[in-house]
């Protein structure tokens, strides 16, 4: 596991769930089935060592595959999850979730996440495309912003899973003070935007809490491509911890 890729408490969810569904469809899709949802489970934080995958593919028939697999570190499942592809069919075509309208890439300006809480930021350039921060104390618990990878990789499948949880969580608009909120479980739902081939450039992605209470908070995040076109619709549930101070961050990043 890239070490570039740390957040807070360990390996980038978001990222891990691209690796999972970069394993699980060269190993069990079979024929190249796009990819329509991919869920992940987040059993421990995911170190830097190797992360080996099993699984296995019980339900592939001539047009869909549901895959299930296990992601193991040190002999120890990290992560469990499900993929399910099929290829694009005939019927009817909506678009429910469009993009916010905010200024373009080239008219926001950059932040840059701090590096003791989000050392994967620096693979990524974040430019926010509202008035909400993170940290800044804000009304809302929402976060919009064009986000593009710096080595200019395609934004396919796996890149849109780790664009689905770029963004800090919603709550840190609220907040002013930095606490993990790790996720438990990631869902993503792909469109078929990606049928044709990955996208590229800039990505916008917003992410707001629907709720939370109890320890916990629900995430919804959606990706749109440059030209506004929806690529993955998300959901996420979070624990929600005690805050921490940076050099505690530090601490734990290092270690």
């Amino acid at each position: 596991m890239d070490p570039r890729w740390w957040s807070f408490e360990g390996m980038h969810g978001g990222w891990v769930a691209g690796a999972a569904l970069t394993a699980v469809r060269d190993a069990f899709a079979g024929v190249h089935r796009p990819v329509r949802s991919l869920t992940t489970h987040y059993l421990t934080p995911v170190g830097t060592g190797p992360l080996r995958f099993s699984g296995t593919a019980p339900a592939t028939g001539r047009r869909t595959a549901t895959c299930l697999f296990a992601g193991h570190q040190d002999g120890q499942p990290v992560v469990l999850g499900s993929a399910l592809f099929g290829p694009a069919r005939g019927g009817p075509a909506h678009t429910g979730l469009t993009a916010p309208e905010v200024p373009g890439p080239d008219d926001c300006v950059p932040v840059d996440l701090p590096a003791e809480l989000a050392l994967f930021a620096r693979r990524l350039e974040i430019r926010p495309a509202t008035a909400d921060l993170p940290l800044a104390g804000g009304p809302r618990a929402v976060l919009v912003a064009w986000v593009r990878f710096r080595d200019d990789r395609p934004v396919d499948a796996a890149a849109v899973a780790t664009l689905a949880d770029v963004l800090p969580p919603a709550l840190y608009a609220r907040w002013r003070t930095p606490r993990p909120v790790p996720t438990a479980e990631m869902t993503v739902h792909f469109t078929d935007a990606l049928d044709d081939g990955p996208a590229h450039g800039w990505s916008l992605v917003r992410i707001r809490t629907d709720h939370a209470g109890g320890g916990w908070a629900l995430d919804d995040s959606a990706v749109w491509s440059a030209e506004g076109r929806l690529l993955a619709a998300a959901r996420q549930a979070r624990v929600v911890r005690d805050p921490v101070t940076p050099q505690t961050a530090a601490g734990t990043m290092n270690s």
